[in-house]
């Protein structure tokens, strides 16, 4: 399997596009077009990590975090990324990462949280907004059905649970082909008129490129007419943090701690206890603190994340209890989401899970 083949499943799944803008996501290291034998799952790159990919045979590291996400001005090995990189580079190994973009999309990292939790109708808490666009265009009536169904294909159509959508529209459409043109229908130099199907449909930025491509090569005209239009509706299927529900609430204790136990947190830091069932859960893996009032306003009981600072607590004000389980501790289920994607793509493939913990964090 070639590296450009692995890459792509796992953009497929989780576009670069959703990423956030100071994230480094994607193929940091590596010739896309190199046979890959095998490939290593991780949270971190570490030099450790690198070795143990070696000892394995495997050359893929797969990550969450990004091993540089700092532009680099030289490659010397004066500080560890550097030393990271050169080694991989030395043993032909190749580093990619999903970070943002795999928090941000429908079943990723914060869906899998609130699987371990048991949590039910997990929804995005926070949607990205201006992430959607409408695709306007015409074509001949017994084509239509054809363009719909490969726009679908191409990611055009869904809006929350549903896909395939889209609305359409009868009329005519007039041109004159000019010299050289070679028509699909009519005769150079002379006026036609058709009948056509107006289609509208909504796609995800993201899906832009194939979009487009997909109607440029299925459309039989040689220059098809097409329009997209900017959505300001939120994007439901994308965004930061998710909220589900416990299928009956539970004493809030209790609750804090089955979190500690699966997600094996020898430390758990909340705020002010409530008194009061929690049944309305909110998450967010690694750093969510930017998600306290959206996880308020959206009527949670309980938001669960990492790395909140002490002011950030007094946020809670007594409208919701907030946990914080530790960063690593909230994203170590994400490689599970890697096997998956490469699983499914790939069911002969050598995966291996790291045995390095790489949280660089420790307690006494």
């Amino acid at each position: 399997m070639r590296l450009r083949e692995i890459v792509s499943a796992f953009e497929l799944f989780a576009p670069l596009a959703y990423q956030e803008k100071y994230d480094n996501s994607g193929l940091a290291v590596g010739d896309p077009e190199m046979e890959v034998n095998a490939a290593l799952l991780c949270i971190d790159v570490t030099a450790e990590v690198v070795e143990e990919a070696i000892s394995l045979g495997a050359n893929l590291v797969v990550s969450h975090h990004p091993v540089v996400f700092k532009p680099l001005s030289k490659l010397t090995g004066s500080n560890s990324v550097e030393r990271i990189i050169l080694h991989a580079v030395r043993n032909n190994i190749a580093l990619y990462s999903a970070h943002t973009n795999m928090d941000n999309v429908l079943h990723g990292v914060n869906h899998k949280i609130c699987s371990k939790l048991g949590l039910t109708e997990p929804s995005i808490l926070a949607p990205l907004q201006h992430a959607l666009k409408k695709l306007v265009t015409f074509v001949p009536e017994q084509h239509a059905d054809m363009l719909r169904n490969a726009l679908f294909d191409a990611g055009a159509g869904h809006i929350g649970n549903y896909d395939a959508c889209s609305y359409n529209s009868s009329g005519f459409g007039t041109f004159r082909a000019m010299e050289g043109a070679t028509p699909y229908v009519g005769e150079v130099g002379k006026l036609h008129s058709e009948n056509e199907t107006r289609i509208e449909t909504i796609y995800p930025s993201a899906c832009q490129k194939a979009v487009i491509q997909t109607l440029l090569k299925s459309h039989p005209y040689e220059e098809p007419a097409y329009d997209i239009y900017p959505v300001d509706n939120s994007f439901q299927m994308a965004g930061s943090g998710m909220m589900g529900k416990l299928t009956q609430p539970m004493n809030e204790t209790d609750f804090l701690e089955q979190v500690k136990t699966v997600f094996n947190c020898r430390y758990l830091r909340h705020s002010r206890l409530l008194n009061k069932p929690v049944g309305k859960i909110a998450v967010c893996g690694g750093s969510g603190s930017f998600l306290i009032s959206a996880a308020i306003t959206a009527g949670a009981d309980l938001f669960i994340t990492g790395d909140v600072k002490y002011h950030d607590f007094f946020n809670a004000e007594n409208h919701i209890l907030i946990a914080d389980i530790g960063h690593y501790e909230s994203e170590q289920f994400t490689i599970e989401i890697f096997y998956d994607i490469l699983i499914k793509k790939i069911p002969n493939f050598a995966i291996h899970f790291s045995s390095i913990k790489t949280n660089p964090i420790y307690y006494i």
